[in-house]
């Protein structure tokens, strides 16, 4: 795999040659057959419709003025806040995220609309580029998530409980995110520009008066889902329909916009859906190699201490993320994993949390990081200088990490008081 990506071998086809070769020299099984039912399986899904229109939704604001817009309206409360704009990453994923459920979808909308404004207003390109790697990943992680629905099923678990637990860990990461960033800039104050200074209280809620259509658009795409009114693929299509009225009603939506956006969305979901195919045929040889079982199996063997099967596990999905998306993860390990957790004595909605903080972090740990993915098309940028501009932020992932395994309240207090203590 590194071999055929480092020869500039496109993505989506390195991991379905990967599988190929796999299957036919290590299985039993028809590779042919199994490559189509693969990329049919992948792409043919009524969620995955939400992603190309949460791509599109991003490229309206990033071609009209809305983007520039909502970065006037933030910058005057975020001038005395060390990294400034810088912490509009972290926000906008945060935020986003709530909506999409995507990590990829997080991670393309809110890099058509960040990257350019900050990279035009001269912050530092390579903090963008880790900070909006990693804080894509929020879409996963803060609910409504579709990595949090397969846990659940896989485990007979609470979908509700899941979502409410995803929440405080999700706030938790931004907070850890924008920490690093205060700190980064605190460090580096030469690479950060500087702010305006002087605005009245009257002057900082008239440019905040920009900030107002795209917040109603936002609390409107969360509150017809939160109540039900909407899936999260119809919430897209409103999310749509709410950019371009917004667009409209500013002056800024032409023809050439409109054109070029649906361009700019067309390429994009073809190149995820294409690399979702590529990597459902590798899972697809992941599974009938029986890797993921053998390895799961080997740590149970092995007879650990509670705190000490948690950090094999890390390290395996560790591993595992490497070559696997996150849903495979769970779907391939499951069977084998969920019998010790409860064995352990662990609470199996804290373990959702946190199998779904380590499949955050497979999104950006090369060579198979969809994040990476994501940024490397949209920037041109290789996926390795990606990478490691991430690293400092791939730190706060472990950090959070074992903040809720050694604090599992962050994790499962939400739930509870909500909705009682299970039985």
């Amino acid at each position: 795999m590194l071999l055929l990506l480092s020869g500039g071998v496109w993505i989506a086809m390195t991991l379905a040659i990967c599988g190929w070769i796999g299957q036919a020299f290590f299985t039993t099984t028809l590779p042919g057959k199994n490559l189509f039912s693969a990329f049919w399986e992948s792409n043919a899904s009524w969620e995955l419709a939400a992603l190309p229109l949460f791509i599109w939704m991003g490229e309206i604001l990033f071609r009209t003025r809305l983007s520039e817009q909502m970065f006037t309206g933030l910058s005057p409360w975020l001038n005395r806040v060390p990294g400034r704009l810088m912490h509009t990453t972290i926000l906008g994923c945060g935020i986003f995220g709530s909506v999409s459920g995507s990590s990829a979808a997080t991670c393309a909308t809110i890099s058509k609309v960040a990257l350019p404004e900050l990279v035009r207003r001269g912050y530092d390109e390579k903090l963008a580029l880790g900070s909006l790697a990693t804080a894509g990943t929020l879409g996963i992680l803060i609910p409504p998530s579709i990595t949090m629905v397969v846990y659940a099923v896989a485990a007979d678990a609470s979908i509700i409980r899941i979502f409410l637990a995803g929440f405080l860990p999700g706030f938790l990461l931004m907070a850890l995110f924008s920490g690093y960033i205060m700190w980064w800039s605190l460090r580096h104050p030469e690479k950060v520009p500087a702010g305006e200074s002087g605005l009245s209280l009257k002057e900082k809620l008239r440019r905040s008066g920009s900030l107002i259509p795209c917040a109603l658009l936002i609390v409107f795409i969360v509150w017809v889902l939160v109540a039900g009114w909407a899936t999260a693929t119809e919430c897209a299509a409103y999310g749509v329909l709410g950019s371009l009225a917004i667009a409209w009603s500013s002056g800024s939506l032409t023809w050439r916009n409109f054109w070029d956006g649906l361009m700019g969305t067309t390429r994009t979901s073809c190149m995820i859906m294409f690399i979702l195919a590529g990597a459902a045929f590798l899972t697809k040889t992941m599974a009938f190699t029986g890797i993921p079982r053998e390895l799961a199996e080997w740590v149970a063997a092995m007879q650990l201490s509670p705190f000490t099967l948690i950090a094999v596990l890390s390290l395996v999905y560790l591993v595992l993320g490497t070559a696997l998306d996150g849903i495979s993860m769970i779907v391939l390990t499951s069977a084998v994993v969920l019998p010790m957790i409860q064995k352990a004595g662990f609470d199996l909605i804290w373990f959702g949390i946190f199998i779904v903080l380590l499949v955050e972090i497979a999104e950006v740990t090369p060579p198979v990081g969809f994040n990476l993915f994501v940024l490397q098309n949209m920037t041109g940028k290789d996926s390795n200088t990606i990478a490691r501009a991430a690293l400092p932020f791939f730190g706060c992932l472990l950090v959070c990490i074992a903040l809720i395994t050694v604090f599992p309240s962050i994790v499962t207090w939400l739930p509870d008081a909500l909705m009682g203590k299970p039985r």
